[in-house]
């Protein structure tokens, strides 16, 4: 009896929500944490965390950084922070392009969203931190989480040059990300 309630609580025990742990150095230092949206972007979910579970997103700068809009990271072929820089931006991972999850979520400050090319369905490894509000990108792009913690070293990532946002110099860097539960 005891060992079928015990089944029980597990089969009803919500499952733990996943998240990330980013450890930011450069100009700025710090952690932030990101909860992951896993009910609305799974397949998003799956992507992030793999990469991160791999070590890939360690070492990556921040690429292209807009004032009033976002910070943009993740480009795991072109962005190691000791690499040559110019095509960063451009990659994504050894992995395939990831189905655009568009949900009702929107792009508020603090939102998570998946880059991706013209093509909806061309997501793949590098994502964006909404620094204020964007509804021109509610239903049009992935949000994939938001940050909970370390919004004020968001703030302070180092902000790249209008008006693509490139960063130049020496560019912030996510020196390890790790997932968490």
């Amino acid at each position: 009896m005891l060992r079928l309630a015990l089944l029980l609580s597990l089969v009803a025990a919500p499952a733990l929500a996943t998240g990330l742990d980013i450890k930011v150095e450069g100009e700025v230092e710090g952690t932030v944490h990101i909860d992951l949206y896993e009910d609305t972007a799974p397949a998003h979910v799956e992507r992030l965390t793999t990469l991160a579970e791999r070590g890939a997103y360690d070492d990556v700068v921040f690429h292209r950084v807009i004032d009033g809009f976002m910070a943009q990271t993740g480009d795991v072929q072109y962005g190691a922070a000791d690499g040559d820089l110019s095509r960063a931006g451009f990659g994504g991972s050894d992995l395939p392009d990831v189905e655009a999850e568009f949900s009702d979520r929107p792009f508020e400050r603090g939102t998570v969203g998946m880059a991706r090319s013209g093509d909806p369905d061309s997501a793949n490894s590098q994502f964006f931190i909404m620094f204020d509000a964007a509804p021109h990108l509610d239903g049009d792009y992935t949000v994939v989480g938001e940050v909970t913690e370390g919004m004020d070293v968001v703030d302070r990532i180092k902000r790249g040059v209008a008006p693509s946002g490139e960063v130049e110099g020496e560019p912030d860097v996510m020196r390890s990300v790790t997932v968490t539960e």
